[in-house]
């Protein structure tokens, strides 16, 4: 079986998608298939376009120019699939409303190769309200309709996520199977964390671990961390996470006024050692999101052994209070401080969420899992293929 997947970009700083895009490709790999990611070349991925792919774990990188940030148009891209698209047995595509995705489900439908949609959540509410409205329903309207309508299967990671996006009017065949993710180990050859920020040593942590964005919920937990920290005075607040630099900025500002500055740790984006290091050391795990069509940070967290809080935006919550692994709030700073006081107040409840949570992660969003699941899927298209219909034509 040879798949090609494209996404736009497959840089770490970038957030979920291309992380978990990675650790997909590389179960997929492993498990014997013969998979190719065409994508862009990004300023934090480092990477340089180049006539031969990178290989990485098995898997061969194509990565074509972006003649823009925007819309991440690369028309080198577009002639890359024009060429070889042909030569695939399937394709998965990553996201919508952006022209790599456009360019992909164009030429599938041109040579009839059947391709897969993973949204990673664009189509849910939050987006649509908040996210360029008019321009988004308008591109909705003309040109992601139609992809999804082409598509062999509309991969959601969540119900959740399934159950939001069916407001819309699109014909299509959805299939909820969750994102992957496996704690990877290090060996302690690097700085920590808490060589850097040796403050937090000693400290009972609350880790906030995502991208900076409004869209998460920092605007919440810092009123929430502040009616804590009365409680708890022993807290700290770890931000682990890079945004625009003007959000960031207000964000501090708001901590400062709040006059808990002296007890909020903007530690930046981590990887690595440094990453798990945050994760071992922190008491909880906490991520009130407005909007989340997955949360990875929150598997990384249980997979870590963490007891998690999260918002009932966070669209793996049900699973979160399913397995016990934590607990779920509203989108309210009482209801954050809330959840966040009754884990710190309860240590051995805490442990037996954290339990739970380790648990369930492995069962459930192990690499081998969600790879099973994959191919089972791309058998099952490749059995039957559908009638492709004309897209963007």
């Amino acid at each position: 079986m040879r798949v090609l997947h494209v996404i736009p970009s497959v840089a770490l700083k970038q957030g979920g998608p291309s992380f978990v895009l990675r650790q997909i490709v590389t179960g997929l790999a492993s498990a014997g298939v013969d998979v190719h990611v065409a994508t862009t070349t990004d300023a934090c991925a480092g990477e340089i376009a180049s006539r031969t792919p990178a290989i990485e774990s098995g898997v061969n990188y194509w990565y074509l120019p972006r003649q823009t940030g925007f819309y991440t148009f690369s028309w080198p891209l577009s002639s890359w699939l024009a060429s070889n698209i042909g030569s695939y047995d399937l394709v998965h595509i990553h996201a919508l409303f952006s022209f790599p995705s456009v360019a992909a489900a164009y030429w599938a439908s041109r040579y009839r190769v059947p391709y897969i949609v993973r949204p990673l959540g664009t189509l849910n509410r939050w987006g649509f309200e908040n996210r360029r409205p008019w321009l988004k329903y308008a591109s909705f309207r003309c040109i992601e309709a139609r992809i999804l309508r082409g598509a062999a299967a509309v991969h959601y990671t969540t119900e959740e996520e399934q159950i939001e996006a069916e407001r819309l009017p699109i014909r299509h065949r959805p299939v909820v199977i969750p994102n992957p993710y496996e704690l990877p180990t290090f060996s302690r050859t690097g700085a920590s964390l808490l060589s850097r920020f040796p403050v937090l040593g000693g400290k009972t942590a609350i880790l906030f671990l995502s991208r900076i964005h409004r869209k998460k919920g920092l605007d919440l937990l810092l009123p929430a961390f502040r009616e804590l920290h009365k409680r708890h005075p022993e807290a700290v607040l770890i931000i682990a996470g890079d945004g625009e630099s003007a959000l960031v900025a207000e964000l501090r500002v708001q901590a400062r006024e709040l006059r808990i500055g002296n007890h909020v740790s903007w530690v930046g984006f981590l990887s690595g050692e440094e990453k798990l290091d945050a994760l071992r050391t922190s008491a909880v795990f906490v991520l009130p999101s407005y909007s989340e069509n997955f949360g990875v940070a929150v598997i990384e967290a249980m997979a870590a052994g963490l007891p998690v809080v999260v918002s009932d935006q966070v669209a793996i919550h049900n699973e979160v209070q399913h397995a016990g692994a934590g607990l779920v709030c509203s989108c309210s700073p009482k209801s954050v401080a809330t959840a966040l006081c009754r884990i710190l107040d309860d240590p051995i409840d805490a442990r037996r969420m954290a339990a739970k949570g380790a648990a369930f992660a492995s069962e459930h969003y192990s690499i081998p899992a969600v790879t099973a699941r994959l191919i089972d899927l791309y058998n099952s298209i490749l059995g039957c293929q559908p009638e492709l219909e004309a897209v963007l034509s």
